[in-house]
């Protein structure tokens, strides 16, 4: 049995799957965010809550369009493919944190997300984490052209998120999500449309 495979017609196979489960990512953030549409005075928007929904669906797609870089890897394997849908599983784990199937136990979205404060911040660190990995399957070429920056990014990232467990602070984590949100932002603009 093949425990690895030439690239071209498996690249496609895995951005197919890949696109798969973070579709479904997708469809969890869009539903929860569709309930505050569909119920406006029984949903209260909660502001920090709805930041992290906002970066994570611009996670998600920038995510996505990223893999095309996976066209560099040559020779594929089981475990690559193993950690790529593990990988993009963490995004709907993520979107199933922010938008819950219940909150019958909890008074309004504030509330739930403070109680899965900790949870949820350790997910993120998670995913920063597990960036590394997915960048460097990329090949050296791929993550010196990123730079220095990218590393600092995704470490800095893991740390702030970590923080967060810790600091219950609603400033905190509202500065968190929002220069977050920005640099995110400014990041994929300087990537795709000043550097690339």
């Amino acid at each position: 049995m093949e425990s690895a495979v030439a690239n071209y017609e498996h690249f496609a196979h895995v951005r197919i799957i890949i696109g798969m489960v973070l579709g479904i990512s997708v469809v969890r953030l869009v539903m929860g965010l569709s309930e505050f549409l569909q119920h406006p005075d029984r949903k209260k928007i909660y502001w920090i809550h709805m930041c992290w929904a906002l970066y994570l669906f611009l996670m998600i797609i920038h995510f996505w369009w990223y893999e095309f870089g996976l066209s560099k890897i040559r020779v594929w394997s089981f475990g690559v493919y193993l950690f790529l849908i593990c990988y993009s599983c963490l995004f709907v784990f993520v979107a199933s944190l922010l938008f819950p199937s219940n909150m019958a136990e909890y008074e309004n979205h504030e509330d739930y997300f403070q109680s899965r404060r900790k949870t949820f911040y350790s997910m993120i660190a998670v995913l920063a984490a597990v960036d590394f990995i997915d960048t460097a399957l990329k090949g050296f070429e791929h993550v010196q052209a990123l730079g220095i920056e990218y590393q600092i990014q995704q470490a800095s990232l893991v740390l702030l998120a970590a923080i967060a467990i810790f600091v219950r602070s609603k400033v905190y984590q509202g500065a968190f999500v929002v220069g977050l949100l920005v640099y995110k932002s400014v990041w994929i603009y300087r990537l795709y449309w000043v550097l690339g």
